[in-house]
């Protein structure tokens, strides 16, 4: 599915200058706003489970023998993973649990108890409550998908490593905040707390899922994601 850019006319660098001296000195190195984020819903979900705890030359390598269960798809349909044996979903390099996980999520979106039309009048705390009840997909991969996929622009990953050393760094902290601590901190960024991560993350040249640039990924906890 074709990606988006948000281009630099938005409005959240103008607003995080005005409200953080620190944070505007960060978007004047990183510069301007470009994140790239795609309409994807259950292809990204699945992707995420994939790539948990794994190298991403290795995850990607298990994705694309993945796909080419399906022939000519750019990705299987739920209903396609649901009627695939899980044999079939091993011998790609899936762990047990991974093939548990996707056909589960698989089965929970062709139930419609993960329903993404619903998502566009739901809260984003209601969505990771949502998420979160499918085994596999934690806190952290619900926050990336309403971040990067759903666009959603109030969004503070507070579990997330990168977003922690990126704070403790530009704002001379002697340890990294707890999610608790950094949760507090980041009310100064409302209503853009997504820019404000994006930057964060760029000022450490941190890559952001599903972007085309380099370094390494915004986390490094190895719990359900």
């Amino acid at each position: 599915m074709a990606s988006t850019k948000i281009r630099h006319s938005h409005p959240a660098p103008i607003h995080l200058t005005g409200v953080d001296p620190i944070m505007a000195r960060i978007i004047e190195k990183v510069g301007a706003y470009d994140a790239t984020y795609r309409r994807e819903r259950f292809p990204a979900l699945a992707r995420a489970i994939i790539f948990q705890q794994l190298a991403g030359n290795a995850a990607r390598a298990i994705l694309k023998r993945f796909i080419e269960l399906f022939p000519g798809r750019r990705f299987p349909s739920p209903e396609q993973v649901v009627a695939t044996p899980m044999a079939r979903l091993r011998k790609v390099g899936l762990s047990r649990a991974k093939a548990v996980y996707i056909k589960g999520l698989a089965a929970d979106v062709v139930a419609k108890k993960v329903n993404f039309h619903r998502f566009p009048k739901m809260e984003d705390d209601a969505i990771i409550a949502e998420l979160t009840q499918v085994k596999g997909i934690g806190q952290w991969t619900a926050e990336m998908f309403l971040m990067f996929n759903l666009g959603r622009p109030d969004v503070m990953p507070a579990g997330d490593l990168g977003v922690q050393s990126a704070v403790m760094k530009a704002y001379g902290m002697a340890k990294r905040p707890t999610p608790k601590e950094l949760r507090e901190f980041a009310e100064r960024w409302k209503p853009h707390r997504t820019a404000a991560a994006w930057y964060l993350w760029r000022s450490l040249e941190v890559v952001l899922p599903y972007s085309e640039t380099k370094a390494p990924t915004p986390s490094t906890s190895t719990k359900k994601r």
